[in-house]
Parts: structure tokens; C-alpha cells; sequence
């Protein structure tokens, strides 16, 4: 059950930290480029068959335009927490969510009763400095526990298998995982999957 909830966010962190441009020989060192946000959510290949994908399904923009018109309060508060990571230093954010049902896609992270769904959101911030205090912060309202705590199916650090930077919560109806990498900060959140 959790081995590949371990190894589904092993390949998230995989594709999130690969990119498709080859390095030129450059006598000034630059920093690597990294992947856009929308090619390292979760795509429909990554997840469980009998999940669909959620129409605005993509940039973090395309998304909250498309959950304005089916839920104006969640939207509102989503737009506010997104532009709140833009003024932190995010410079591109994108989400995908996949779900038994299309009632599903309309309703906030993690809080869906019976229907199976998972979403991933990643976003992209000018430096690690950034990434790392809107990943303190928390992402979304999944904020990193404060180190010691100790309550059932929390995890915090490096053993999550995503680094210090990183923690995850399992229960029966709701995982999650939330880390920092590098300028990336990304949040995967399961509902009522065994996985």
C-alpha cells in the first residue's frame, strides 16, 4: 500500500529534477535548467487506471479559471493562496488532478469522502531561498509539521524518501506528500486509493 505511494512520488521527483535540454559546453558555470511545473505534475500514465483527468488539468492559471465556475468560494481562496507564492517569488506553478468522478475535481485537496482522486501541484520559485519559505509556510494549507511532533502516520524528513525538505501524512482515506527540492516545491495528495 505504501510502497507505491513511495514509488509513484519517487518517479514525481524523478521527472521534477529532469530535463529535456542537453547541456553546452559553456566556460561560465550556469545554473541547470529545470523542468516546467506541467511536465512534472502527475500525469495520466502516473496514476491508477480508472482515474480521469480534471478539466483545467495544467497551468495553475487554466486551473483556477476552470474551478471558478464551478465553486467560487474554494477558487477565491486559491487564487489568494497562489498569488500569495507568486509575491513569495513563484514564477510558474501547475496542478493536475485525476478522479473516479467528475464531482471530484470540484472540491478541495484531500476532502473527498468516498471517490477516489489524487491530485499534484508543483511551482517553480526564483531561488531555493524562496521555494523554501512558502515550503515552511506550507503549500495549499499543508504545512510541514514542527520537527518532534509525533502523531500517527506522520513522517517529516529524510525518512520520507524525498529529503529533509519533505514530509508525509498516511491514513486510511487520505495521503499526502509535501517537499522542497532545489527551486521546486511540490504537494501530492491521495484520496480513498490504495496504493
Amino acid at each position: 500500500m505504501g510502497r507505491f505511494l513511495a514509488a509513484l512520488v519517487s518517479a514525481f521527483l524523478f521527472v521534477a529534477c529532469q530535463s529535456d535540454t542537453h547541456a553546452v559546453f559553456n566556460p561560465v558555470p550556469s545554473p541547470s535548467p529545470h523542468t516546467q511545473p506541467t511536465a512534472a505534475i502527475l500525469q495520466s500514465s502516473d496514476v491508477p487506471a480508472g482515474l480521469s483527468a480534471c478539466q483545467g488539468s495544467g497551468p495553475i492559471d487554466v486551473y483556477l479559471a476552470v474551478l471558478a465556475g464551478t465553486d467560487a468560494t474554494l477558487a477565491s481562496r486559491l487564487t489568494d493562496q497562489w498569488l500569495q507564492m507568486r509575491t513569495q517569488g513563484a514564477t510558474s506553478g501547475a496542478i493536475s488532478t485525476f478522479a473516479a468522478s467528475p464531482t471530484a475535481c470540484n472540491a478541495e485537496l484531500g476532502s473527498t469522502a468516498n471517490i477516489k482522486a489524487i491530485s499534484s501541484f508543483v511551482a517553480r520559485f526564483a531561488n531555493e531561498g524562496q521555494a523554501d519559505r512558502v515550503w515552511q509556510s506550507g503549500i495549499f494549507g499543508f504545512a510541514p509539521p514542527p520537527p518532534g511532533e509525533l502523531v500517527p502516520g506522520l513522517t517529516r524528513g529524510t525518512s520520507t524518501g524525498l529529503g529533509i525538505s519533505s514530509f508525509t501524512y498516511d491514513r486510511p482515506s487520505v495521503r499526502l506528500a509535501s517537499w522542497r527540492r532545489s527551486v521546486n516545491v511540490a504537494l501530492v495528495v491521495v484520496s480513498n486509493l490504495d496504493l
